[in-house]
């Protein structure tokens, strides 16, 4: 039972960051990150919970396979990758010069959704 009420929180943490970025294109989704992190650092760093989420799972079900260690990575890849864009755009690089902009279908804004929750599973 434990299992599964971990597997539902993290289901709707990836709901949350997916709403929190929501847009209708990939620059859409940078503007929001960089508008949540102009903010305040702390909230930015708040927001993805994934990240802090999958990093309590890890150390609290003690599980460090190579499955779990991976959502850790890819989240850490992931938020380092979008500090970088939000770093050249405030460097007064233009959106488009860093990264093509593509629309944002309902199966790439939901996939990690998916996909975490069901790695996580797969590393139990």
């Amino acid at each position: 039972m434990e299992i599964f009420t971990l597997f539902i929180i993290f289901i709707l943490i990836e709901l949350f960051e997916s709403k929190w970025q929501k847009s209708q294109t990939l620059h859409g989704v940078l503007l929001n990150n960089l508008f949540t992190f102009k903010k305040n650092i702390f909230l930015y760093v708040l927001f993805n919970t994934g990240f802090i989420y999958s990093i309590f799972l890890t150390v609290y079900l003690d599980n460090y396979s190579f499955m779990m260690l991976s959502i850790v990575f890819i989240k850490f890849f992931d938020i380092g990758l979008r500090l970088s864009i939000i770093q050249k755009i405030n460097d007064g690089i233009h959106l488009n010069e860093i990264i093509p902009d593509i629309e944002m279908k309902p199966l790439y804004r939901y996939l990690n959704v998916i996909t975490y929750p069901l790695t996580f599973l797969f590393s139990i």
